[in-house]
C-alpha cells in the first residue's frame, strides 16, 4: 500500500500537488525523518488527544518536538488518546502510522506554527514506508479548518 484510501481520496478531492517519499521501516516520526534523510522539523506527527467523552482532536507537531498539552486549548480536558483506541478512527492505516490529515478523518485538528513556517512538509501516507511530500499551502488547502496555536516543547 503506497497510502491509505482516505488519504488518497483526500488529496485528490482537493486537488493537491505531492510526491510519494518511501523509506526503510519505520517506528515513530524522529526515527523516519532519519531514515528518509528529512529534518526531523519538516516531519509532520500526529498525537490523537480525547476528552474521555468521546470526542478526539488531532495536534500536529514537528517530529523534533514534544506535545505540551497544557498549550491546548481547553488543556483540562484532553488527554492523549491510548494506541489501542485508534484503530476504529484510522482504519485504513497500519496501526502507528496516522496521516497529519485529521479533518479528512473526521476530526478537528491543532497544528504547531512551526509547521506552518516550513516551505514543505512530510506526513505519514498510512503506514510505515510511505511519506506524503507537499508544500505547506498545499497541505493547508487540505485542512482548512485548523487551529494554527503553540503546542510544543522543544525535544
Amino acid at each position: 500500500m503506497r497510502m491509505a484510501k482516505t488519504v488518497q481520496t483526500s488529496l485528490d478531492k482537493a486537488h493537491c500537488e505531492y510526491d510519494i517519499v518511501s523509506h526503510p521501516h519505520s517506528a515513530s516520526s524522529l526515527e523516519t525523518a532519519r531514515l528518509a534523510g528529512i529534518p526531523a522539523e519538516r516531519v509532520a506527527k500526529s498525537v490523537i488527544l480525547d476528552d474521555r467523552h468521546g470526542h478526539y482532536l488531532m495536534a500536529v507537531l514537528p517530529a523534533s518536538r514534544h506535545l505540551d498539552l497544557s498549550k491546548v486549548r481547553g488543556s483540562s480536558e484532553w488527554q492523549v488518546t491510548r494506541e489501542s483506541n485508534l484503530p476504529h478512527l484510522f482504519d485504513d492505516c497500519e496501526r502507528g502510522a496516522v496521516p497529519a490529515l485529521g479533518e479528512s478523518y473526521g476530526l478537528d485538528m491543532v497544528i504547531d506554527p512551526l509547521l506552518t513556517r516550513q516551505q514543505d512538509i512530510y506526513l505519514e501516507a498510512g503506514n510505515h514506508n510511505n511519506l506524503v511530500h507537499m508544500s505547506v499551502p498545499e497541505y493547508l488547502k487540505m485542512v482548512p479548518h485548523a487551529e494554527v496555536c503553540e503546542l510544543s516543547l522543544s525535544a
